[in-house]
């Protein structure tokens, strides 16, 4: 395992490369954005709101936009803009994955309350989604693909059956990899879609499972609309990240204090962070925990990156939340077995069959071990 010697990232995570100097391409692509004067990003400004102005000028009787929230604090950061700040009319659309934290009920709830704005809450057949958390799992080693799906897909369903040709999504993969330059203005696609959301996968390579046995009507929400149907309503998803700075503690902190959003109150597992997926208890948790298994990295990894990128943290600091996070087992992986009925002997034997041999090795004992961060000279 090699790492970033400015933050704590592996070369492993995807897309992303360490240079000779052993600096990260997220790193790299992040000090071209902090580069960036206030100046451009006023420029950037107004081309979204000369977007806006192309969308809704002959619009007089429809929805003025689709935003897809989850009711998550950068959920709250889009509508914010959108709604306050330009004074537009938004559908929210909600994927509902049947995995909400309590606080994360309660934030999704109120948007339509807070600001003014209609919102539509689909969720498929819970027997339909305990299917798909198993078939995902043991095919993909991931029971949330029927998440990273619905968040994809329903909102542009519903963008082109109700004839709303701009979604407006939040933020964009700058700080995942560094894949994307300033100027790229890089859009939603569904090529995007189908090879980072979904593994690779659609809807009807689920089908035919002898154990599980979906049909097409259990996945009509997991269609992707054809190429037709986005041209006749010309269907554009834009980021709000290429527009405006992006800053999650920033975003946060706003939001509990002009909205009253709730973080997370009690501590997650395998993070320090509180105020990041409460939409999904597994994301933080066992979802995360098959990503480590998988590359030998995890969530508390992730944060802690763009914490250190952004001043948060130290390096140091940042080591110090990966070696007591990283590796920790979450309450949520018994939540999960039971909510689905599997045995833990099939978890661990169908994760287990997922480990990188890239990161992973056995000792003499059998163990499994691999190069950490904090054993690794900066």
């Amino acid at each position: 395992m090699r790492y970033c010697k400015r933050c704590v990232y592996p070369e492993i995570a995807v897309n992303l490369y360490i240079d000779d100097e052993g600096i990260c391409t997220s790193c790299r692509a992040f000090d071209k954005f902090e580069a960036l004067t206030s100046e451009f990003w006023k420029k950037r400004q107004k081309r979204f709101e000369d977007i806006l102005v192309q969308y809704t000028k002959t619009n007089t009787g429809n929805y003025d936009c689709v935003i897809p929230v989850s009711g998550g604090k950068d959920s709250y950061f889009q509508t914010h803009v959108i709604a306050k700040k330009y004074g537009l009319k938004p559908l929210l659309i909600t994927y509902h994955g049947n995995n909400y934290l309590p606080e994360g009920d309660y934030n999704r709830d109120r948007m339509r309350h807070i600001f003014d704005a209609d919102h539509l809450v689909f969720g498929p057949s819970v027997e339909v989604l305990k299917k798909l958390n198993r078939l995902c799992f043991r095919k993909m080693g991931d029971m949330n693909w029927h998440a990273h799906c619905g968040i994809m897909t329903y909102p542009i369903q519903i963008a082109v059956r109700f004839n709303i040709p701009l979604i407006i999504w939040g933020e964009i993969a700058w700080d995942i990899s560094g894949m994307y330059e300033p100027e790229d203005f890089v859009e939603f696609s569904n090529r995007n879609r189908h090879e980072h959301a979904l593994r690779g996968f659609e809807w009807h390579d689920l089908l035919n499972d002898p154990k599980e046995k979906l049909a097409e009507k259990d996945l009509l929400w997991a269609k992707y609309p054809t190429d037709e149907e986005i041209l006749k309503i010309g269907v554009r998803g834009i980021y709000i990240g290429n527009f405006f700075k992006w800053d999650p503690n920033h975003h946060a902190k706003m939001v509990q204090r002009k909205y009253s959003w709730q973080p997370r109150k009690k501590s997650f597992d395998r993070t320090y962070r509180k105020f990041s997926n409460l939409d999904d208890r597994y994301e933080n948790g066992v979802h995360d925990y098959l990503k480590y298994i998988k590359f030998g990295y995890g969530r508390a990894s992730d944060h802690a990156a763009k914490d250190i990128r952004t001043g948060y943290l130290t390096r140091d600091q940042g080591i110090e939340m990966i070696k007591k996070y990283d590796l920790v087992i979450p309450k949520d992986l018994y939540y999960w077995l039971k909510y689905v009925g599997m045995k833990e002997s099939e978890f661990w034997q169908v994760a287990n069959s997922f480990r990188s041999k890239h990161v992973w090795r056995k000792d003499k004992q059998g163990n499994w071990i691999k190069d950490n961060i904090w054993d690794t000279p900066s």
